[in-house]
């Protein structure tokens, strides 16, 4: 298992989509923005790098659990996962995109509170995600 292991600190970038595949297993993705920042030594200010986006795929409970939690487009979030960079054609230029198998997803707690709610092992049913959203 070499694959690459990532931690993502930033935004959520775009409101999340869920479904449920035909298989019958919960699939959440959503786009996370990372703005890297750099202490310019000469001026002692702060700059922006450029922005990157990742596309972050949740499966099973942590899909559920993320679309239960409601995460919302502007949101400080934490991801890890593993990397995966795929390269595809578009109109005859090769481009890449970055993804994430997320492992864990949160609120970046550094930037707000959180209220926690453990949910009973398995898939979320229909009460706990009722009660989450109360």
């Amino acid at each position: 298992m070499n694959e690459p292991q990532v931690t993502l600190i930033g935004w959520v970038a775009a409101e999340p989509y869920f479904t449920v595949t035909g298989n019958g297993h919960p699939f959440l993705s959503l786009r996370v923005g990372v703005t890297p920042r750099r202490l310019d030594r000469q001026t002692g200010q702060w700059q922006d790098g450029e922005t990157m986006f990742f596309t972050v795929n949740c499966w099973r409970n942590l899909a559920d659990n993320v679309n239960t939690s409601e995460f919302k487009r502007g949101q400080p979030v934490i991801v890890t996962g593993r990397l995966r960079v795929r390269q595809y054609e578009r109109d005859g230029n090769w481009r890449f995109s970055a993804e994430v198998d997320a492992v864990t997803v949160g609120h970046d707690l550094t930037r707000g509170t959180a209220h926690f709610r453990p949910v009973q092992r398995g898939a979320l049913n229909e009460e706990d995600r009722r009660e989450a959203q109360a």
